[in-house]
């Protein structure tokens, strides 16, 4: 198993994930102005409210991949989530799938797709993705993640690499 390599891969944001985060975005500042204009006094901080959720979302944008030895390294724009790969079974390109997804908790294309998801090819799973036409699809022990680090198949081929031939 080669678990010496550190590769990195970018998180491309794809289409849908832009135009939500911008119209998202732009909703909440009019709204933020509005709802300011339109109150008074000490209530006049509730037009602060639009602004911080959506900053507050910015935080969990994924901004790339890496993978250091037997851990996935999830870069997030303050912290980076660390993911055991011991127990990986596979890696797959598999295109769009998220495809037919219900979040089950998380965001839903504010800044990035995560948190827990489930549809009926993969069943529950965990989703770190901001390119939803090229996602990989991790098995790890019972875990199923699904990520979109560019260039998939280099990714791919890499964590490949990473499990153990019987």
């Amino acid at each position: 198993m080669n678990t010496d390599a550190h590769r990195s891969y970018r998180a491309v944001w794809g289409r849908p994930l832009f135009w939500t985060s911008v119209i998202v975005s732009v909703i909440a500042m009019v709204g933020a102005v509005s709802l300011a204009a339109s109150l008074e006094g000490a209530q006049r901080w509730l037009g602060l409210l639009p602004p911080v959720l959506v900053g507050a979302s910015a935080l969990f944008c994924i901004r790339g991949y890496a993978l250091d030895g037997g851990t996935l390294l999830i870069r997030r724009l303050l912290w980076t989530t660390r993911i055991s790969l011991s127990g990986l079974q596979s890696a797959a390109l598999v295109p769009k799938a998220m495809n037919g997804s219900l979040r089950t908790c998380g965001n839903g294309g504010l800044f990035s797709f995560t948190g827990w998801y489930w549809n009926r090819s993969l069943g529950s799973y965990r989703a770190w993705v901001t390119d939803l036409p090229n996602t990989v699809v991790l098995r790890v022990g019972d875990r199923t993640l699904v990520l979109s680090p560019e260039p998939a198949e280099a990714f791919v081929k890499d964590i490949q690499s990473r499990v153990p031939r019987s």
